[in-house]
């Protein structure tokens, strides 16, 4: 039986599983099934269902027709989620850093300073952008682009850094407003 834990977020209700309309029952129900839990996530955005089915459309687009690889979506998850401190997106999405990477250390050390994580010259590169996004967006310009071009990074690669980076910022802060809480399950996820 799934149920959505009541401690997924602070400070609005968790909606009754069987309270929701069919679709998002039967997306949860898969993705607990998956998993082998329900990740809090997918219990806090069951709040309002037209925006549960937004955001995972979107997430689900990033992920599934991507030309960067599913580690290096992850690494900039959690470099971007370091610096707006979320707690719910450095603990889920690290977890998921390490399994896709199979690297139990390197989502703590993008978490710390992503600047000196065990990454490629490439790699570090589409994460100074993604932060560069972050931190300073109206600083972004055309010699950012050059330099994930001169790093290999194809146009489609390059549209998708930003847009990996603006949808974790919209989801680092919806998750603060909410005091979303990351399931204990991840803490441990890809460690062994």
């Amino acid at each position: 039986m799934v149920e959505l834990s009541d401690d997924a977020m602070e400070r609005f209700p968790v909606p009754d599983l069987e309270d929701l309309p069919d679709d998002l029952r039967e997306r949860i129900e898969g993705e607990t099934e998956r998993a082998g839990f329900t990740p809090n996530v997918f219990a806090a955005f069951a709040y309002e269902p037209s925006h549960f089915r937004a955001f995972f459309a979107f997430h689900d687009a990033l992920v599934e027709d991507s030309a960067l690889e599913r580690e290096e979506i992850e690494m900039i998850v959690v470099a971007v989620s370091g610096i707006n401190h979320c707690y719910y997106c450095n603990v889920a999405h690290g977890a998921l850093v390490r399994i896709y990477a199979e690297d139990p250390t390197l989502a703590d050390q993008l978490i710390a300073n992503y600047r000196t994580a065990d990454v490629s010259d490439a790699r570090r590169t589409m994460l100074d952008v993604a932060v560069k996004l972050t931190e300073r967006p109206t600083e972004v310009g055309r010699e950012d682009l050059e330099a994930l071009r001169e790093a290999g990074f194809s146009e489609k690669a390059i549209w998708e850094i930003g847009a990996v980076t603006a949808y974790y910022n919209m989801s680092n802060r919806m998750a603060t407003f909410a005091e979303m809480r990351p399931n204990d399950e991840f803490h441990a996820l890809g460690r062994e």
